[in-house]
This record gives structure tokens, sequence and C-alpha cells, in this order.
């Protein structure tokens, strides 16, 4: 299996051209939150920005809405109709429309499990063409449901489970990630102490960076912005699978080596070890 390095990395970094406007970079859209989770699709987003993208869409249900337009000073959250502090199906003709005017979207984090809620995730990948990356949440609304998955077929799906998710979406641990990638036609990173890549077209890689300080809540959160940046920067799915979880690992390892792992915190990850990993990234191409 192929490792994904440093030079494997500087070689697919999304190119900016000096002459160029902040649509040029692309536009995500996030649907996640809840109440009692705010953190996350905060972390999600602020992650997506300071990888690159060039405008991000916060959705959120009407009732943590403030607390996201406080937080939130880089990325736009508007309010979404919910219940119980979680999204119902009544957001999904909203988030459609809005996201018929983006280049990807990122849902589930701190999303809840509400019967609501999933009929939600269910229906808006049934409906969207456009480049989907489904964390945490969205893949519990997904367990039981991979006939929504393979009709997607043709459209770009990345999943992102822990072992706990895949567990669940297949029903048995032990089904190889290129078999489960390759049957589904997704693409599959696989999160773990060296996450492992793979796509519908057989393709596997396994990355090199990362440590114990990202075994954290918040830190899958961080790893789906920055993939979901990568997709609206342009980066051959794949590509943006790989590289996202080498620079999200390698911004963990760079933090730890001021803060601890036991001290490091997702955020920290974010302002402080993005970066250095990009830097170290862009002096390597040279």
């Amino acid at each position: 299996m192929q490792k994904i390095d440093l030079n494997y990395v500087s070689e697919r970094l999304p190119v900016r051209d000096e002459n160029s406007l902040k649509g040029d970079f692309g536009k995500l859209l996030v649907v996640g939150g809840s109440v009692g989770y705010t953190g996350s699709v905060y972390l999600t987003a602020t992650a997506a920005f300071h990888s690159g993208c060039g405008l991000v869409y916060v959705g959120v249900p009407q009732t943590i809405w403030q607390v996201e337009a406080v937080k939130l000073t880089e990325a736009m959250p508007f309010p979404l109709r919910d219940s119980n502090g979680q999204l119902t199906t009544g957001a999904t003709a909203e988030i459609i429309s809005r996201l018929e005017k983006c280049d990807a979207l990122a849902i589930g984090p701190g999303l809840g499990r509400s019967q609501e809620t999933c009929n939600m995730v269910l229906q808006i990948l049934s409906q969207t063409e456009k480049p989907v990356v489904v964390d945490a949440d969205a893949l519990y609304a997904l367990s039981g449901h991979l006939d929504v998955l393979d009709a997607r077929k043709g459209r770009v799906t990345v999943l992102t489970p822990h072992p706990g998710e895949y567990a669940r979406l297949t029903d048995n641990a032990d089904t190889p990630y290129d078999m489960f990638a390759k049957e589904h036609s997704c693409y599959l990173v696989a999160k773990q102490h060296r996450t492992v890549i793979a796509g519908p077209d057989g393709r596997t890689m396994v990355n090199t960076s990362g440590n114990s300080g990202l075994a954290k809540g918040g830190s899958g959160d961080v790893l789906t912005g920055i993939i979901s940046s990568l997709l609206c920067q342009g980066s051959e799915p794949f590509d943006a699978c790989a590289v996202g979880v080498y620079l999200h690992g390698r911004a963990g390892d760079l933090v730890r080596d001021t803060e601890t792992a036991y001290c490091m915190s997702p955020e920290q990850v974010i302002y402080k070890g993005f970066r250095d990993a990009f830097i170290e990234c862009l002096a390597n191409e040279l």
C-alpha cells in the first residue's frame, strides 16, 4: 500500500493564482450543529477557511444560530428550521437551494440523531449532485441505508468513519476498505492511528502523519473541514482525501512538538498547526 508523505502532498496542493478572487477558491456549505454540540460545526467551518477555501457558509438549527453567529467571524452562518434543537426535513429545501451556489457540502458534525434529522440527511444525499463529505451523525443516518449511497454512483461522496462508525455502516468491521469503496462507489477515509484512504477505482493509501494528541473530540470535525476545502479548491477527490489527512496529521505533529499530546487541542491544530504544515509543504516544492 502506497504511503502518503510530504513529497506526495507537496505535488498535489491546489495552485493559488495570484490574479484571483475569493470565489475562485471555492464555496463550501457546512451543515451541522445542535443544542449541546455547537463546537463541531464551528471547527469544521474554521478548518475549511484556514485551509484555503474562499467562502464558507454554515447552516445550523435556528435554536443555536445566535451562538454560531458570535463564534464564526470568518464563515457565514444562517438559521434553518429545527425541532428541539436539531434540524428537520423542513430544512431540506433551503439547504438544497443554497447548495446550488456552492461547490461542495460537508454534513454531519454535531448534527444529532433524531429521526427527523436522519431523514433530512438521506433526502439531501438523494437530491444533490454536488460533492458531499459525510461525517459523524450523518454517517449514523446513512447506516442501514446504503442504497442511498449506492444511488449516488457517479457523484462524489466521501465518508470519514472512525472504527465504530465503520462497523455500524458495514455491519462487519472486517470488510476490507477497498472492497467497500469499490462496491459503493465512494471515497473512504478510514480514521485510525494510520488512516487509510480507499477510492472507488481500487486505489488505497495509508497516511504517515499524526499522533495521539489528535485522539480528542473535535479532531474529526477539523479533518472534515480540510478535506471539504480541498474539494472546493479543485482537488481530485482522492487527492483531497489523502492531502487533507496528511496535512491534518502533520499539523497535529507540529502542535504536539510545542504543546505536547496531552495539552494540544483541535483549535490549536487549525490556528497554529495548519500554518506550519502548509509552509513545510510549500517549501518542499521549491
